[in-house]
């Protein structure tokens, strides 16, 4: 498998560039279907567009390529780049991200149990130094190091997707009631009754 600390190293200039944050490097799939995951996202919106994601994945493509004709190829089998925002149920990688979404719910994996629980689902209250503290429902609060987190993101909820609301609906139209692509299987189409 790929080293990701390696390949974070190479692809955090290249987002930093276009001036963006990075906010994971993550390799899955296996050796049937490698893919190389990068989530970045705009400083002032925690979002990028289609088009920030294209221009990053040239840049990422372009850089990973000048390696392999060095003779350097940071992942020497096939693999697909997959580049994207962090999406609302957005995972929670670096120290900031508990503190921006202090007040939101979060569903955190414990890397081994705590107060008998590995699983801690509530509300984010923050994060001082390494330290995070989630109100964990049904429970009670409860703070657990950086080092403790093995996974982590948010919950989908109605305050978060107010929070979270769309750079642009521009273009959302061109996907409506467009009559050739009518797929409402409660309507029938030319030749069914």
């Amino acid at each position: 498998m790929a080293d990701i600390a390696l390949l974070t190293a190479l692809i955090e200039p290249e987002a930093r560039a276009l001036g963006f944050d990075l906010v994971r490097v993550k390799m899955f799939g296996g050796k049937s279907d490698p893919t190389l995951q990068v989530m970045a996202e705009r400083p002032d919106t925690g979002q990028l567009t289609i088009d920030d994601c294209a221009d990053l994945s040239r840049r990422i493509s372009d850089a990973l390529d000048a390696l392999e004709a060095e003779g350097r190829d940071p992942i020497p089998d096939a693999y697909r780049l997959e580049v994207s925002s962090p999406g609302i149920d957005r995972p929670l990688t670096r120290a900031q991200d508990y503190a921006n979404w202090a007040g939101h719910e979060a569903k955190i994996t414990l890397a081994e149990k705590v107060d008998n629980r590995k699983i801690l689902t509530g509300d984010l209250v923050g994060i001082e130094g390494e330290d995070v503290t989630i109100d964990v429902r049904g429970h009670a609060r409860m703070t657990v190091s950086l080092a403790q987190i093995h996974d982590a993101k948010l919950t989908i909820t109605d305050r978060l997707l107010a929070a979270t609301a769309p750079l642009s609906s521009e273009g959302a139209d061109e996907f409506e009631d467009d009559p050739d692509t009518d797929t409402d299987n409660d309507a029938p189409s030319e030749g069914q009754k």
